[in-house]
């Protein structure tokens, strides 16, 4: 670590920051990056010179704990703390990330209309400028050619450098599964399927593509091609995600073949932050489609895994209501089996996700307590249960008594799901 001191600017290279995933009340920077700092702002930026976070410092800055973060598909996303009044029991984070498009954040703040937060996202790569004329090339070789770095990778360079994040996935990530908020959504994606099995009539994400399994040879370019793409900044991420929305349907071998290539090319052993992660959506029939030989050997692969599926109701008459074609005895099944595969196996976390909504049958709410209530001996802490709004709402208010109502009697984990793209 290396520190600079300039009229009104504080710089430092290879800043280290903390290396396991946190859930704290105060700002975290996880990993290593370089950071500038103005009398109105923070800015860190990756291993690549590339902006990643801004936090204000100035009075017009709505919380001095709240932050701007920029996503690898270059959205910025504002961290809110919410009051942290029931933020932490929504969430299960201290912090909700209000998101620049959709409208199903549980808060009704509207960041980016704060003139300061406007102003932070425009004026970075001018600080960044004046900072470089104050250098003198000869003595500060290091930060010189650092600042040099991070000029060229200008707002423009970075919208760039997100169009070809998605040439090389093949496409934008629609939505993340909601388990990776357990590493702040920083994962990198590998596509190993495409379209998924039911297009249900109410999804918003779906692509309306039949399912379709790609080759090994597209994985293990995706893959290499990733690294490739991420440069020094991969040594900060140890999560993988393997999209799209039902990957769980593609062969057992093929998933096997995906996690353990991404592990071994991303070396996620090197990585700075402790541990690896492996993410993944699934359905209802390609988890019970699954041998319990395949989560036996998904159980030992150098990972903590994650696996989304979609119930979205136990209610028949919303199921209808979803167009969604799956029976209610496939429903209670597949609760049974990952109340089994929590149960034994340890790095393995089978989650559900339920839509909510006003419009929904009367029995919809009801029937997802059947499961996670009337079906269980006692409170359990693996097997977190999601709550999508069916559609963007503006009553906020709507969205949080519908969440505490069912959270209060469950037996599992409740947590409101953010859709959160890439």
């Amino acid at each position: 670590m290396t520190f600079y001191q300039f009229d009104n600017y504080s710089i430092t290279l290879d800043k280290k920051g903390v290396n396991i995933y946190t859930k704290a009340s105060y700002p975290i920077r996880y990993g290593q990056y370089s950071e500038i700092k103005t009398k109105e702002f923070v800015y860190h930026f990756n291993q690549n010179g590339e902006i990643r976070f801004i936090q204000g410092r100035g009075n017009g800055w709505p919380n001095p704990v709240e932050w701007l973060k920029r996503t690898l598909g270059n959205d910025w996303i504002y961290y809110s703390a919410g009051g942290y009044a029931g933020v932490f029991e929504c969430m299960g984070e201290y912090y909700v990330p209000c998101l620049p498009y959709g409208n199903t954040s549980l808060l009704d703040a509207k960041p980016f209309k704060n003139k300061m937060i406007e102003n932070a996202i425009e004026i970075w790569p001018r600080v960044v400028s004046s900072i470089a004329c104050l250098l003198d090339g000869e003595t500060h070789i290091d930060l010189s050619h650092y600042i040099s770095n991070v000029i060229k990778n200008d707002s423009a360079r970075l919208q760039q450098k997100a169009q070809l994040f998605h040439r090389l996935i093949g496409g934008q990530i629609s939505v993340l599964p909601p388990d990776t908020r357990h590493v702040d959504y920083d994962v990198i994606p590998v596509i190993i399927a495409d379209g998924c099995l039911y297009n249900c009539g109410f999804c918003r994400v779906k692509s309306g593509n039949r399912f379709e399994s790609r080759s090994k040879e597209d994985i293990l370019n995706q893959i290499r091609q990733l690294k490739g793409f991420l440069g020094r900044d991969i040594i900060n991420y140890n999560a993988v995600f393997l999209g799209q929305h039902d990957a769980l349907n593609a062969p057992a071998e093929l998933i096997n073949f995906a996690a353990q290539n991404a592990y071994d090319i991303f070396e996620l052993k090197l990585s700075n932050m402790k541990g690896a992660n492996l993410f993944l959506f699934g359905s209802v029939k390609s988890f019970l489609d699954k041998e319990p030989s395949f989560f036996q050997d998904l159980n030992r692969l150098p990972y903590k895994t994650y696996i989304n599926i979609g119930v979205e109701s136990a209610d028949p008459a919303t199921l209808k209501y979803l167009k969604k074609p799956i029976e209610l005895k496939d429903i209670i099944h597949t609760f049974e089996r990952m109340m089994a595969i929590n149960h034994h196996f340890e790095n393995i976390e089978i989650t559900l996700n339920f839509v909510i909504g006003e419009m929904l049958p009367e029995n919809h709410v009801p029937s997802i307590l059947s499961l996670i209530r009337d079906r269980l001996d006692r409170p359990y802490p693996k097997g977190s249960v999601y709550l999508s709004p069916l559609y963007d709402y503006e009553k906020k208010r709507y969205l949080r008594d519908i969440l505490h109502r069912i959270k209060i009697q469950s037996k599992l984990p409740v947590f409101f799901y953010l859709i959160q793209r890439l």
